[in-house]
């Protein structure tokens, strides 16, 4: 029965203006709101917000100058993509339109079409957490934190995020100029992307050379993972490597039985994380038997762009005292989402639940600090394992990458 307030809110906007209208005056504003939508349907005492919400919406509708803007649907978003920004859960509680539905569900099963980047909103301003390993946007230079000002000429600054991502997004073989700020120097940049079908290559690795090291990159935690990643260490085992270094940077997170099974492989015993519902209880996510790296030396790169279930992985890492975690202080996103569908395929994406590390530390708009930290000019191209594409010695050293360079003396030779 879809009786929730957010569902009924929804309903509630896109009434005629005339029904709760003036005409009549309060009294019968107040019976004909009570018929329309009975008091048990409605938490007890936000009757009055309900109305201010229709008093707001019949008030834009009368007056405002640009009538083309005045589209039922965008003004609903809008009023809901608003109501959970206003948690304070940024980037991770959000409303998700039709074809946000669809892309989530495309990014879960490993591939779809686009220029290939994670958004978020941010402060009004869409914020890129990551590019996508070997997409368009990640082969053009595009980083993590960059914001996007412009869609192929048009300001998107305050324009809502599905609004946003329906303009990036397209067919294969068709082109968007992504005009992009990065923020840390100021600098903006033009990028004329040719959109293409990006498959989800989640799990690579290769050993760096002149070492007995594997690099070892997770790009985010879409289905089957795990499996893949057993897959890798098996390959690094019969190549007889002796230290691992755990790429997470850039990884924006995905599905947790994913994140659990991944830091499982590198745990012998104990907790992955603890979940704390509304009630403040905690219920542990033990680490599951049988994991293939238990034992070797390593070491996990993590970045701001390593959010979610990334930040999962090394925060049980980091607590059980398993691996030194070099580089930069993580995203800050350690909420369990669940989808909540609305009825027209729209969705919520809710934070039901906080992620703790074993040792009970908040993930939560905190994130994980590096054991070691080592900052990257946002000028500095990250180096991540290629398919059939093998670094030199010199291509490593001179690549800036002083995160990787780091870990590597930390581990290797």
């Amino acid at each position: 029965m879809k009786s929730s307030w957010l569902y009924l809110l929804l309903l509630f906007l896109t009434l005629p203006a005339f029904m709760l209208g003036t005409v009549g005056g309060v009294l019968a504003d107040r019976v004909l709101f009570a018929r329309l939508f009975p008091l048990y349907r409605i938490p007890p005492g936000e009757g009055p917000s309900f109305q201010l919400i229709a008093e707001a919406w019949n008030k834009v509708q009368q007056i405002y100058v640009d009538r083309t803007a005045l589209g039922s649907q965008q003004m609903t978003y809008g009023a809901i993509s608003g109501m959970v920004d206003a948690l304070g859960d940024t980037g991770h509680s959000r409303f998700l339109s039709p074809q946000m539905v669809a892309q989530e569900r495309e990014a879960i099963e490993g591939q779809f079409e686009g220029v290939g980047i994670h958004v978020e909103t941010k402060q009004g301003r869409v914020v890129i957490v990551a590019p996508i390993d070997g997409s368009p946007a990640h082969q053009a230079g595009v980083l993590p934190g960059d914001v996007i000002m412009q869609v192929d000429g048009q300001d998107v600054t305050g324009v809502p995020l599905d609004e946003v991502v329906r303009r990036v997004r397209g067919p294969a073989g068709t082109k968007v100029t992504l005009t992009i700020l990065t923020p840390e120097t100021g600098r903006v940049r033009e990028f004329t992307l040719t959109r293409a079908k990006v498959a989800l290559r989640n799990v690579a690795w290769q050993r760096l050379p002149d070492t007995s090291v594997a690099h070892l990159r997770i790009a985010a935690f879409s289905q089957g993972v795990t499996e893949d990643l057993r897959k890798a260490l098996r390959e690094i085992r019969q190549e007889r490597l002796t230290a691992l270094i755990l790429d997470l940077r850039s990884n924006p997170g995905g599905l947790l039985e994913e994140a659990v099974g991944t830091a499982s492989q590198f745990l012998a015993s104990g907790d992955v994380l603890l979940e704390r519902n509304a009630k403040g209880e905690t219920s542990p996510v033990p680490v599951k038997a049988g994991g293939l790296a238990t034992d070797i030396p390593l070491v996990v790169l993590i970045n701001a762009g390593t959010a979610s279930g990334a930040e999962i992985v090394a925060g049980a890492i980091q607590d059980a005292g398993r691996a030194i975690l070099l580089g930069e202080t993580t995203f800050g996103a350690g909420t369990v989402l669940k989808q909540y569908p609305l009825s027209d395929g729209s969705a919520l994406l809710l934070a039901t639940e906080e992620w703790l590390t074993p040792k009970r530390r908040v993930i939560w708009k905190m994130g994980i600090a590096p054991d070691v930290q080592v900052r990257l000019s946002p000028e500095v191209t990250l180096v991540f394992p290629t398919a059939g594409i093998r670094l030199t010695a010199a291509q490593l050293r001179s690549s800036g990458d002083e995160q990787l360079l780091q870990a590597l003396e930390l581990i290797g030779p």
